[in-house]
């Protein structure tokens, strides 16, 4: 194993308040993991920065802005979504994370429900889980029936045609983690009465139908890539990484104004 170097920049960063929290944080002090989260913390604060930049320029222009989260389950959809809005202005922009249909719902046009939240002139809506509900979670789990399916694959992309050609603004993530490190966040989640909570009857199927996850997940890339507004994949096994990615996906993808003073 290659032996950690102790430079005065390192020892530096270790010997701030951030340094000193990282390395007391766990039972076992881990010095290089340390220092990729100090690496890591200052990073954030710089992008999101950027952020409020971001939703700074959206208010003032009355941009209409939304951001979905796809991806595989206890992928860290959640805590990208926190690390996102945890320094923006609240009043302006929602979190949306639906709940299983209606009866009336069910009975509706799919697209409706998620067009009654779409968002007014300078806010930012972010989907913790969207209307590609059907693409992949719906179909895997028997909770519509193929005809549902493949009606909502030969609409998609004409739906989000008529979203962005209408002046809002669409960013798509989806979040990617190996079956291996699914299984360990599982196991994490089951053993944290904190978070227990978050395990739901689909997840504890996630595993068994991990390879029709995976049928429906491509057969729905390649849907997008159809309609030029392909998802952005987020490699997620490390969590820090993948939310640092996430965010700069995001500002790269918005052409705000990068000059405004906040």
């Amino acid at each position: 194993m290659e032996e950690f170097n102790y430079t005065e920049k390192n020892l530096q960063k270790l010997n701030s308040k951030k340094g000193l929290t990282a390395l007391l944080s766990s039972d076992k002090v881990n010095v290089e993991k340390a220092i990729r989260y100090i690496d890591y913390e200052k990073k954030l604060e710089k992008i999101q920065v950027e952020l409020v930049k971001l939703q700074t320029w959206a208010i003032a222009n009355n941009e209409r802005i939304i951001i979905i989260f796809e991806g595989r389950d206890a992928a860290g959809k959640g805590g990208a979504i926190r690390r996102l809005t945890e320094r923006i202005n609240a009043r302006h922009y929602r979190i949306v994370a639906l709940p299983k249909p209606t009866k009336e719902e069910r009975t509706q046009w799919y697209f409706q429900r998620y067009v009654s939240l779409f968002p007014k002139e300078g806010e930012i809506i972010l989907f913790d889980r969207s209307w590609y509900n059907r693409a992949v979670v719906e179909p895997v789990n028997g909770f519509c029936t193929e005809d549902e399916h493949e009606l909502f694959m030969n609409q998609i992309n004409d739906f989000e045609r008529m979203v962005t050609e209408s002046g809002t603004r669409l960013v798509k993530l989806y979040m990617s983690i190996s079956k291996r490190e699914q299984a360990k966040r599982f196991d994490d989640i089951k053993s944290d009465p904190l978070k227990q909570w978050k395990m739901t009857k689909v997840d504890e199927k996630a595993q068994e139908l991990w390879d029709s996850y995976t049928f429906y997940k491509n057969k729905m890339f390649a849907k997008a890539k159809e309609g030029d507004r392909p998802f952005k994949i987020i490699r997620a096994n490390r969590k820090t990484s993948a939310r640092v990615e996430v965010i700069e996906h995001i500002l790269a993808s918005i052409p705000y104004d990068k000059s405004i003073e906040v």
